[in-house]
Order: C-alpha cells, then sequence, then structure tokens
C-alpha cells in the first residue's frame, strides 16, 4: 500500500509549530498561515492522488457514449441512404432544402441557422421553399423509422436535415465515381472508397445534438435562388460570413441544375475563378479540392447558431450481474 500525503501531515505541522516557539509574536500570523498553506495543498495532494479511478471512470463513460453516437450515425446514414437511393430525383431538392433550413442564420441576432425550423407548413410553403416538399417528406418517413430504433431518444430535425444533405452529397460523390468508371457501380464504389473524401467528414458528425426550434424562422432572410442575380446571392452568402468560393463550391445546391446555376456565377468576375477551380477538380478522379472545400462549407454552415449537445442520443448501459452469469 502507497504512503498517503495526509499520513505526512502532522509531522510537518509539528515541525513547523515546534518552530513557531522561538519566533517573535509579531510573526506568529505568518507562520500560521504557512501551516494552513501547507495543510491546504496537501490536502489538494491527496484528493489529486486518489482521483485516478474517478478520471477512468469518466474515460470510460465518455468512450461509451461516443461509441453509442457513432452506432447511432452509422444507422442513420444506412436509413437515408437507402431512402435516397429509392428517390435518386430528390437529390437536389434535399441539398437545397439543407441550405434553406441553414442560411436563416443571422449574425446580429444570433438567431436562425440549422435548426429543423423548415420542417413547420408556414416556412416550407414559402417562395423560396417551392418545390421542397417531396423532399422533406423523404425526410419525415426516414425519421419515422430512425425513431423507432433509435435507443436515445427521437432524432431533431436539426441534426437529420444536415445529416440528408450529407448523405445527398455523398450520393453525388459516389455517382461522380460511377460515371467515371463508365456507369460500373462496383468500379465506382471502389473508386470512390480509394480516392473519395470519406474521411474529411469528421468535424460534421461531431456537431451531432441540434436542438429542433418551435417556431418557424422569421421570413425574408432566404433568397429565391432560381430568381437571385449573383450580386444577391453574393450578398446573402456575405452576411454569414461566406465569400465568393463557398458561393461557387454550393453551386449543386441552388437549383436542381448545376451546370446552370454555374454557368450564372460565371459572369460575376469574383466568383468565376473559384467556379473554374471546382469545374476542372470535378474532372479529376479524386476530385479532392471540390469535395474538401464542399464538405468544410456544408460543416460551417451546419452549425450556425446552434449549441450542440455532446450527450444527445446517448442512453444507460445495463450493468450485468457477474454472480447471476451460469457458466
Amino acid at each position: 500500500m502507497g504512503t498517503s500525503f495526509l499520513s505526512t501531515l502532522p509531522s510537518l505541522v509539528a515541525i513547523r509549530c515546534h518552530k513557531m516557539d522561538a519566533d517573535v509574536p509579531g510573526e506568529n500570523v505568518l507562520r500560521r498561515r504557512e501551516v494552513l498553506k501547507c495543510f491546504g495543498a496537501t490536502v489538494g495532494m491527496e484528493l489529486l492522488a486518489s482521483s485516478g479511478s474517478f478520471v477512468e471512470m469518466a474515460s470510460a463513460a465518455d468512450l461509451i457514449q461516443r461509441r453509442q453516437r457513432s452506432e447511432f450515425q452509422s444507422s442513420i446514414r444506412q436509413t437515408l441512404s437507402a431512402a435516397i437511393k429509392g428517390k435518386p430525383e430528390l437529390v437536389p431538392s434535399i441539398l437545397t432544402l439543407a441550405l434553406n433550413d441553414a442560411i436563416t442564420y443571422d449574425k446580429a441576432t444570433k438567431s436562425g441557422g440549422p435548426n429543423g425550423s423548415i420542417r413547420f407548413s408556414s416556412e416550407i410553403s414559402r417562395p423560396e421553399n417551392k418545390g421542397l416538399s417531396a423532399a422533406l417528406n423523404l425526410i419525415k418517413e426516414a425519421k419515422e423509422e430512425i425513431d423507432s430504433y433509435s435507443k436515445g431518444g427521437p432524432i431533431s430535425f436539426a441534426d437529420l436535415i444536415p445529416f440528408a444533405g450529407q448523405s445527398a452529397v455523398k450520393a453525388t460523390f459516389l455517382a461522380s465515381a460511377i460515371s467515371k468508371c463508365g456507369g460500373n457501380e462496383q468500379k465506382g464504389s471502389i473508386l470512390y472508397s480509394a480516392y473519395g473524401s470519406s474521411g474529411q467528414w469528421g468535424l460534421f458528425d461531431r456537431q451531432f445534438g441540434r436542438t429542433d426550434s418551435q417556431e418557424p424562422d422569421p421570413e425574408g432572410r432566404v433568397p429565391q435562388w432560381e430568381k437571385a442575380t449573383v450580386q444577391e446571392m453574393k450578398d446573402k452568402f456575405s452576411s454569414i460570413g461566406f465569400g465568393p468560393r463557398q458561393l461557387a463550391v454550393m453551386s449543386a445546391f441552388l437549383g436542381p441544375d448545376q451546370a446552370a446555376t454555374e454557368a450564372l456565377l460565371a459572369t460575376d468576375p469574383d466568383v468565376t475563378p473559384w467556379v473554374q477551380k471546382y469545374q476542372r477538380s470535378r474532372e479529376t478522379v479524386s476530385q479532392t479540392d471540390y469535395e474538401v472545400d464542399l464538405i468544410t462549407t456544408l460543416t460551417k454552415l451546419s452549425s450556425m447558431g446552434q449549441q450542440i449537445n455532446y450527450e444527445a442520443y446517448t442512453y444507460p448501459v445495463r450493468k450485468i450481474e457477474l454472480s447471476k452469469l451460469k457458466l
């Protein structure tokens, strides 16, 4: 058994008090303070020495929660991937839905953002969200399935909509890889696994635990992308801290025809270089610049104004009584 720090305290106090007898009266207060400091430091060292087990328990609990959230996210992706694979025509709408829910963020009031408010009928029916109801219905159906197997409570729309956007983005990345392999799905999947950007989603995945808004976001915060000028798009992106680079890389989110959107964006001298950069990147095998910048932008967009609960969707683990196990 190791020696306790507190076990050394009596001798320290005794030595110090013995020396006090020879000190002048005016210094007694100082000496007593020194003894108290010694006592406090000793207690602190004792607590620190005995805290190892608590740290280990906390670390173990944290690892369990991380595993639970990771497993839940994996199941969510499978559900969303299957839903999107069944209705691939909704991919552009899902991207726009994710953008429109998040880009309501207002820096001045710290309100809006990816809070799931687009689920409200009064918001999804606005002109800027025209044609997005089918995408929202797909997400609602996926939510019912996800909630049925969730062990940590129902998933929020504020989390599910960005994850649907992520799944839609991955679907476009995979489709591009398959196209480069002449339409061979197996070879395309191998290409995407080998050269794709799956490893870049770490920060996006950690931002999991958003809370749903209980009311629609204010009107007038989202442009009608199909009618907006490039300057209006730039102004909107600038209002949330984005520039021409982010506008160009998000071209697939701004309407059903990415090529047409990029042709419009390329008419602006500030955006043109970035449009050309990402077009060249998409022609390469890995399309690294395009994928990494898109993931980075979507990650920032999906966290604006949100407080993340990093314990969301975790649940107690049932303890196993070893004495009752039959060997």
